[in-house]
């Protein structure tokens, strides 16, 4: 993790080629000016600041995602002052995340320019930011870029690479803002398809067309190198999915700077969810169907989409960096697969920082098991965000949903204990902290399953667990939800309990009112209330957060006086999963965890 300035720098990136003359919007292809502040005036204006920080948001992306040596990329910025007239200096430059080199714009150098060309010994230009939208940053001659030609040509340098727009003070010393994009450079393509029966090794070298239905089998293990890109065939029959049988195993370690990317192969811009199948990982971990295991949903029955066993520690693998995007395609009519989905995983499975964007279906599910995860980022399905059933009883800490107005999705959390039998054991029990739910707001549109009950938090079938240190916003028909009198009991006997949740503007759609009566249901306000079971610490307040709706350049971090960072939420317990640090409600404290690895993008922004 990395202090708060470098959250700063993902806006910073945006800002860099996108200043012009009196912060005034710049149409798409219009030459971008910039208003030279001097350093006298510069230092005036920001005397007084006791902490330097930006309401300006900024992204950049390129026309594909995986290069050869030697073609042309066209990369684009989107700056939105939103009223920041603070004087800055940007940089921006191409970074080899192999080797850490740097190559700066304008002119290539190693050592740091401004963006403009002034090194440090010659000092850098102090500028406004500019408003600017989806303007060309690099391109071929005749492109009207900002930047010379001659930086459109990819390197050959193989591997993975990232553009990084980023705005500094105007002394040039403090990073307050960046944006990134990440490239991969790639000395050919290859296909990945049929089954994996050895152990395999994916290079970043290349990208892999994942082509129909892949199981890992046989004790084999697929291994990925960090930021490697797997890109998924829309319109393939069978769709192209990736499966990790139980007796299969995949090792995928990413970095922040090399995260593993699978997505998919379609032009940037006209990406969409269902796009290609998803990522499938199978163990022998504890189920409660009555025969100990169970078939995964979307696929027909067979043994390599069985799961479920007598193996409480069983390993599915590592996934660790792992980004999945615009997965979920239908593998049958109305049977389609999750962006990421475990069935009876154990403890041993490695799970953090994952990111499950665009699913057509749900962005992560759970069947069974008890594996643990931190640091999850689930970004605009049309189904659910987390879901969870068939007894998992696993733990998650640190995790955020967004959803959007293109793509609302369904429930924030849903958790079922067994549709067929309520009372099932092992009972879906997980336990859950430092979560943040920032819903789409006060239009709703049909989700995919039962989308009228879109809450915040619905649990049912017989659910429990442990419900901690969540920031429930702005969801569109209520922040909690329970169901059904197997639900409830687990009240009486603390099997579901809560302990810290703070609740803010959830149900605008239906006119739902600020206090605990408006953003909980009847079933829920018992509880939340304290008049049933166990519920501690729950408020209704605004979180006061920097700029969670700025879609494709969010900020979920609160601001000073923010009811997040009050003294008596619940520590995490020190068990030697959770963090104990993390005494706040919800996602984020001061530092942004997800900055760099994690692409806010939202697709719409990215169109031509």
């Amino acid at each position: 993790m990395q202090p708060t300035n470098h959250v700063r720098s993902l806006i910073a990136a945006a800002a860099l080629g996108l200043l012009c003359l009196n912060a005034q919007a710049a149409s798409p292809g219009r030459e971008a000016r910039f208003a030279t502040v001097s350093s006298a005036e510069a230092e005036r204006e920001v005397s007084a600041l006791a902490q330097y920080d930006t309401p300006a948001a900024a992204w950049i992306w390129s026309d594909k995602v995986v290069y050869q040596p030697g073609e042309s990329i066209r990369v684009w910025g989107t700056v939105k002052p939103n009223s920041d007239l603070y004087p800055y200096t940007i940089v921006a430059y191409r970074q080899n995340n192999q080797t850490g080199a740097k190559s700066y714009l304008p002119g290539g150098a190693s050592e740091a320019t401004d963006i403009f060309g002034n090194t440090i010994e010659q000092g850098f230009r102090i500028v406004r930011l500019p408003e600017m939208t989806k303007q060309l940053l690099i391109g071929p001659a005749g492109s009207g870029a900002l930047f010379p030609p001659e930086r459109s040509a990819v390197p050959n340098e193989a591997g993975m690479h990232t553009i990084v727009l980023q705005v500094r003070d105007y002394t040039g010393t403090r990073i307050v803002k960046s944006a990134y994009w990440k490239i991969g450079v790639v000395e050919g393509f290859a296909d990945l398809q049929g089954d994996v029966t050895s152990d395999m090794t994916l290079l970043n070298t290349r990208a892999y067309r994942l082509r129909g239905l892949v199981f890992v089998k046989n004790n084999a293990t697929l291994t990925i190198q960090p930021g490697t890109f797997i890109l998924g065939q829309p319109g393939a029959q069978p769709p192209s999915a990736l499966f990790v049988t139980r007796t299969g195993k995949i090792i995928a370690e990413g970095t922040r700077s090399r995260p593993i990317i699978m997505t998919s192969s379609q032009p940037v811009g006209s990406r969409k969810p269902g796009d290609w199948g998803g990522l499938v990982l199978l163990g022998q971990g504890t189920v409660n169907w009555p025969n100990g295991f169970g078939y995964i949903e979307g696929v027909s029955e067979s043994e390599d989409t069985k799961y479920g066993g007598a193996d409480p520690q069983h390993n599915c693998g590592t996934l660790r960096y792992v980004s999945v995007e615009f997965a979920g395609s239908e593998l049958s009519p109305n049977n389609e697969v999750n962006a990421i989905t475990w069935g009876g995983c154990g403890s041993d499975t490695v799970t953090d920082h994952l990111v499950a964007k665009y699913g057509f279906d749900d962005d992560f599910e759970w069947f069974g098991g008890n594996m643990d995860a931190k640091y999850l980022v689930a970004l605009y399905p049309r189904d659910d965000y987390i879901d969870g059933q068939i007894g998992w009883t696993g733990r998650l800490q640190h995790v955020l949903a967004v959803g959007n107005q293109e793509y609302q999705g369904n429930r924030g959390i849903e958790m079922d204990n067994n549709e067929r039998d309520f009372a099932a054991q092992p009972r879906s029990r997980p336990q859950f902290y430092n979560f943040t739910f920032a819903g789409s707001g006060d239009t709703f549109t049909q989700g995919v399953d039962e989308g009228a009950g879109v809450a915040a938090v619905w649990l049912r079938r017989g659910a429990a667990g442990r419900y901690n240190n969540m920031l429930l916003y702005n969801w569109v028909s209520n922040g909690f939800e329970l169901r059904d009198d197997a639900t409830l009991a687990n009240l009486d006997n603390q099997q579901l309990t809560v302990d810290g949740v703070l609740l803010w503007d959830n149900g605008k759609a239906s006119g739902r009112a600020n206090t605990l009566e408006g953003q909980s249901t009847a079933n829920s306000l018992p509880f939340l209330s304290g008049q049933r079971g166990q519920a501690k610490n729950v408020l209704v307040a605004d979180p006061m957060l920097r700029r969670p709706f700025e879609y494709s350049d969010p900020d979920f971090r609160p601001r000073l006086g923010s009811p997040v960072f009050r003294a008596n939420w619940v520590q995490p317990p020190d068990d030697g999963f959770f963090d104990q640090w993390a005494t706040y409600t919800g996602a984020f404290g001061d530092i942004d965890w997800a900055e760099e690895w994690v692409s806010f993008h939202r697709e719409d922004d990215l169109k031509p």
